[in-house]
Order: structure tokens, then C-alpha cells, then sequence
């Protein structure tokens, strides 16, 4: 970092990790990766790319925005040029799932600040995606995982647990990462359902959660009210004077069904 002046930026979300053993176990909770093409986001300094040079994996493409960090990643590429393949690019506006082929994996540190927006993008492909395992802000991987009823429960834990299973497997505290970040981080393993719904219905899910947690303090006859609420709600079988962070991943799916069935009707 020293030789290529690369200095973690506040503006990309950086904050590298570079304790080798604590990336050595994310691509250890990543599992067993021979014949997998391993797709990495924000590797930085390629701390954790390191790791997962000494998998199995049959390609690794590093993602990588800042240009910076591209000399560090191409000096790790001559020590491997067959299997890592660095992508300056975008990962928000970047098709992931063309880079090599199937079976396909992310496993990744990923910037704070687009994370959320990178894993919405990642789900609503979770067909394309074996296991995705990556690291979030601890209140970040809270809400994928929340269960409802809880503080936690919301948009992200519904779209998240609608497309997969989702589970803590590791915590970071702050202290390992350069610079130290104000909160700790944690590693989520997300394991795609084998039968994924189609992207229509995946859409429906994301309109319903976003009216239902936009208003969260709302009942849902009023936060749903632009989307059929009423309609809606009478079908599925659901009091009206319920709120958002009652409802369960199953009763979401009843709502998100039944609004992609009134708007096919509609189109």
C-alpha cells in the first residue's frame, strides 16, 4: 500500500481488512470453492483475494472501482495469471454473472457504502448465484437476518429470506480493519433457494415491502393503500390493522403474489 500510495478513501466506503487470518476464515466459510468461479467485490489491497488465491477456485474475478488498487491487484495476477481476473469497474452497473462460468460464488468485504444496493441487485439474480458470503456492517447483517417482531425486521430481511436462507457465520470487530470503522462487521452466509420466484414476482415483493416499511408506524390498510391495500390484504387473509413488522416472509409472498396477479391482469 506504502509502494502503490493506496490510502483507504471515506468517499468509496474503504476499510480494508488485511489480517490474514481473519480473511484465511471467510474463504474458509465460503466452502468448498474447486471448480468455482469466484466473483470479488471492493478487494482493495487483495487481503482477502490472497486468501482466495490459495482455494480451489477455478477463476477469481476481482472487482475493483478505484483505480488506485489496481497495481496492487495486477502485482497478485503475476503470481497467478490464469485463474485472477481484475475488473476495474462499477460493481453497482456491472453483470457479475457473466464473468466465467457456472457454478458461480461472491465472496467479498464489501464497501459500506453501496453494499445494501449491491446485495438487492444479487438477489433479485440468486438463480445465477451457488452461495453468496459477505461481509456488511453488523447492523447491516442484523437486518438480513432479522426474524419479525424484531427492531431489525424489514425491507432487507424480507427480500434477503424471500430468495434465500440467511445466517451470521462470523463477526469482525472494528479494530481489524484499516481504518478502524465506527461499528463492527459481520459475515453473512446467504444460500439461494433452489426454486427462485420469477422476476415479476420479485418485483411485486419489492413494491409491497417498500410501501409497507416506508410507513412502518402505519397500519398496513393505510401504508398499502396504493397498491390495492384493502384488496389485498382481504385476500391474503390478513388483519388490515396489522403493521409491517409483523408479518412473516410467507404472508409478504401471499401480498406480493397477489399484486403481480392484479398487475398481469391489468398490463
Amino acid at each position: 500500500m506504502e509502494q502503490h500510495g493506496l490510502s483507504p478513501r471515506k468517499s468509496l466506503g474503504q476499510h480494508f481488512l488485511l489480517d490474514p487470518s481473519i480473511v484465511a476464515r471467510i474463504a474458509q466459510l465460503a466452502g468448498q470453492l474447486d471448480g468455482v468461479t469466484v466473483v470479488e467485490v471492493g478487494p482493495g489491497p487483495g487481503g482477502l483475494t490472497r486468501a482466495l488465491l490459495q482455494t480451489e477456485a477455478a477463476q477469481i474475478f476481482a472487482v475493483e472501482i478505484d483505480p488506485r488498487a489496481i497495481p496492487i491487484l495486477e502485482d497478485l495476477k503475476a503470481h497467478d495469471p490464469d485463474r485472477l481476473h481484475i475488473i476495474q469497474a462499477d460493481a453497482l452497473k456491472q453483470d457479475m454473472t457473466a464473468f466465467g462460468t457456472a457454478p458461480r460464488q461472491l465472496v467479498a468485504n464489501l464497501p459500506y457504502n453501496v453494499g445494501t444496493r449491491l446485495l438487492v441487485n444479487w438477489l433479485a439474480q440468486a438463480a445465477m448465484w451457488r452461495r453468496m458470503t459477505l461481509m456488511f456492517q453488523r447492523e447491516v447483517a442484523d437486518r438480513i437476518c432479522a426474524q419479525p417482531g424484531s427492531a431489525a425486521y424489514g425491507r432487507l430481511s424480507v427480500l434477503a429470506q424471500f430468495c434465500a436462507s440467511c445466517s451470521i457465520v462470523m463477526h469482525v470487530p472494528a479494530g481489524a480493519f484499516t481504518p478502524p470503522p465506527k461499528i463492527d462487521s459481520a459475515v453473512v452466509d446467504i444460500r439461494p433457494h433452489a426454486e427462485q420466484p420469477p422476476a415479476a414476482l420479485f418485483r411485486a415483493m419489492g413494491r409491497v415491502t417498500a410501501a409497507a416499511f416506508g410507513q412502518r408506524r402505519k397500519m398496513l390498510r393505510s401504508a398499502l393503500k396504493t397498491l390495492h391495500g384493502e384488496t389485498l390484504l382481504d385476500r391474503a387473509g390478513i388483519d388490515p390493522s396489522r403493521r409491517a413488522e409483523t408479518l412473516s416472509v410467507a404472508e409478504f409472498t401471499q401480498l406480493a403474489t397477489l399484486l403481480s396477479g392484479f398487475e398481469g391482469k391489468s398490463a
